[in-house]
């Protein structure tokens, strides 16, 4: 049965990126590195570099400077408090990143990234279609998203 990976294009940033990704999840490691001399533009070194973030494999390839991510493709983190949207938030634009709206930023190396709390579906899925467009409309003013500031939208009368 075949495996589907993500496979992810760098310009020559493809393992500090990977170094940078594995340090901000538990049970995440890179499992390897193939470098290949001159075999990049230029007679430029490549590394293709396979890791894992929370059991989920990605190889990232030293491929130059031809394409870029853009906000077509992101990684969603999902996470269970605002903690943990503070700490991943934080970390992901520390650098040289850059924050967008509704939970969404760019990592320095320019990767789009997701950063929302579990209750914000939660929230958007109540019954009572009035507080779940409040949190809503709250939501997209925000640009990382606070739980609290969803929890008040939801609870005004």
């Amino acid at each position: 049965m075949p495996k589907i990976k993500t496979h992810l294009w760098y310009d020559q940033q493809a393992e500090e990126a990977a170094n940078f990704y594995t340090s901000l999840f538990e049970d995440s490691r890179v499992t390897d590195v193939i470098t290949y001399e001159n075999a990049g533009p230029e007679g430029q070194t490549v590394k293709i570099v396979t890791f894992e973030l929370m059991g989920q494999e990605y190889i990232a390839l030293d491929g130059g400077p031809e394409f870029r991510f853009n906000e077509s493709f992101s990684l969603y983190v999902e996470c269970d408090s605002a903690e943990e949207v503070d700490h991943y938030w934080n970390k992901l634009i520390e650098g040289g990143g850059e924050e967008s709206y509704c939970g969404w930023l760019k990592d320095r190396f320019g990767m789009s990234w997701q950063v929302v709390p579990r209750i914000l579906d939660e929230l958007l899925q109540d019954p009572d279609t009035a507080k779940a467009d409040r949190v809503m409309q709250a939501m997209l003013k925000m640009r990382k998203i606070e739980v609290q500031g969803l929890l008040d939208a939801a609870n005004a009368a």
